[in-house]
């Protein structure tokens, strides 16, 4: 059977969409369970259908869905797949987004703009959600946006791990490369007890995937840099950023980011001399041609299923963390 019983009558039943099975699998294997079948098909005119081929009555379910590209075509098929789990009596449904899709739309910057990031909350839960998860949110506000629990979960023990194994502390500096990632790097700047530095950039609103880096504050000369973000779009970011502290006189640049989306051209500009090497998890699918030599994914499908665990067993989260991010 593809759930897990415990406590009497209380079942584990995880679902999944089609943007990232391999994700979806390796959970489940981490939990000794397997996938509900799932008769998922798009129509010849774009119209999606899902179908369950257990009962799923009475069950704590989990929609697990990478948002990667066609996003509107994936969180259109979570909000189904949502629907047809309220539908057919799930006692709880859990959305599993380890990317959170629209998150960069969280405020108003300009008159007449859309939140786009409070509006998917609102599908979920128009849907029948009961309870969001996400790794590394854009901006911890959207937690504010669903009105339910929402599991935050932080990719930076599976990240810093490995930074731990490869780098040495003594020669490193954590950069944030922008404003909005000071809380996060200073966190990292603790755990790997590093000196912090910050990139002041600006944008251009009217120029989407546009950054000029302005300065660099703090001791970056002879230092070994690790840039830390929570997502790798075009990559013009980073690389922009990389490019100016080797020009302040880094030895080397780590990127370590949590969600690799990867448009074009992000996978020419970050093997640009300026990065020695890019970390990331896989929570979003990267396929073949995406992958290139200076490139390391690490796998979030453990934090993942031990947090669903802790949710089906009622267990705290947060703790998972030790209260650290």
């Amino acid at each position: 059977m593809s759930e897990i019983k415990a406590k009497g009558e209380k079942r584990l039943v995880l679902v999944s969409g089609r943007a990232h099975p391999q994700l979806a699998l390796d959970i489940a294997e981490e939990l000794g369970s397997e996938l509900v079948p799932t008769d998922a098909r798009t129509f010849a005119n774009g119209e999606i259908y899902a179908r369950f081929d257990e009962s799923v009555r009475g069950s704590d379910a989990f929609v697990i869905q990478s948002h990667t590209a066609p996003i509107n075509e994936w969180l259109m098929e979570q909000l189904i797949m949502v629907d047809a789990l309220k539908r057919a009596s799930a006692k709880r449904i859990t959305v599993v987004a380890p990317f959170y899709p629209y998150a960069r739309q969280d405020k108003k910057g300009r008159g007449r703009e859309p939140i786009s990031a409070r509006l998917v909350a609102d599908l979920f839960q128009a849907a029948g959600a009961d309870r969001i998860m996400s790794v590394d949110l854009h901006a911890a506000q959207i937690q504010g946006f669903f009105d339910g629990p929402v599991d935050h979960l932080f990719a930076m023990p599976v990240l810093l791990e490995h930074v731990k194994e490869k780098l040495d502390s003594a020669t490193l500096t954590v950069v944030s490369p922008d404003m909005g990632r000071v809380r996060v790097a200073d966190i990292w700047s603790d755990k790997l007890g590093a000196p912090l530095a910050i990139i002041h950039k600006r944008r251009d609103p009217l120029v989407p995937n546009q950054v000029s880096v302005h300065e660099i504050v703090g001791a970056v000369e002879g230092r070994v840099c690790l840039l830390v973000d929570d997502l790798i779009d075009t990559g013009r970011t980073i690389v922009k950023a990389a490019e100016a502290l080797k020009a302040a006189g880094a030895l080397s640049v780590v990127v370590a980011a949590t969600h690799a989306v990867f448009s074009y051209p992000a996978v020419e500009l970050l093997q640009s001399g300026a990065i020695s090497s890019v970390v990331v998890t896989d929570t979003l699918p990267i396929p073949e041609d995406k992958r290139f030599p200076s490139l390391t994914v690490l796998p979030i499908a453990p934090l993942l299923a031990q947090a669903i665990h802790a949710v089906f067993e009622d267990a705290s989260v947060t703790s998972m963390f030790d209260g650290a991010a």
